[in-house]
């Protein structure tokens, strides 16, 4: 399996388009800019949480989480990708490590914390692509749904009796964002536009 590993201070797309294993290195680029686009988002709304003394609600989640979750939707697609967020440690089910190669990317991040992104070549669901990883670090405003265990929001403790997301630090690796861009982008596009066919 090949590997490319970037630090996107030095990112430079047409790295991308240069390279002869990555069979849509425009699409691609356009998946780094459009996640960092999305961490951008997700770091705005949880900067609203700053300074409150409130505890957060289920109202609160609904207003800085879900709409970073609708994003990836939206992405997937309007793309044809599939974008979604995964962390070892979860609090929903859904975003725990989907395969060996996201367990693996998972590992990288953690033992390499200046790792920003990378990209694989890949097979998901019997489509060959390539996947594209990018670490998402613990900001200040995550404790307050992501500190200490004993810390949480009512609303987390009620509603999420097996969560894993908590005990975490500023600066620890909370998860990634994993885009698979399937080879036959437009088949994808087709598929997730007429699913019937």
């Amino acid at each position: 399996m090949i590997s490319f590993s970037l630090l996107l201070v030095n990112w430079n797309p047409v790295m991308a388009l240069a390279d002869p294993n990555i069979p849509n290195p425009s699409e691609l680029s356009r998946a780094v800019e459009e996640i960092e686009n999305l961490d951008a988002m997700r770091s705005g709304l949880a900067s609203s949480l700053e300074g409150r003394t409130e505890e957060p609600t289920l109202q609160t989640m609904k207003e800085v989480c879900r709409p970073v979750g609708m994003r990836a939707m939206q992405l997937s697609q309007e793309n044809g990708w599939q974008a979604k967020q995964i962390a070892k440690k979860y609090r929903n089910p859904a975003h725990a490590p989907d395969n060996l190669q996201s367990r693996i990317a998972l590992a990288r991040f953690e033992q390499n914390p200046e790792l920003v992104g990378f990209w694989d070549r890949e097979t998901i669901d019997g489509q060959p692509g390539t996947r594209y990883y990018r670490r998402i670090n613990v900001e200040a405003s995550c404790l307050a749904c992501h500190g200490l265990k004993e810390n949480r929001p009512q609303f987390v403790k009620d509603n999420y009796p097996q969560d894993l997301a908590y005990n975490f630090h500023v600066g620890d690796l909370r998860g990634m964002y994993a885009v698979f861009i399937p080879n036959d982008v437009k088949q994808a596009i087709q598929d997730a536009v007429n699913p019937s066919s």
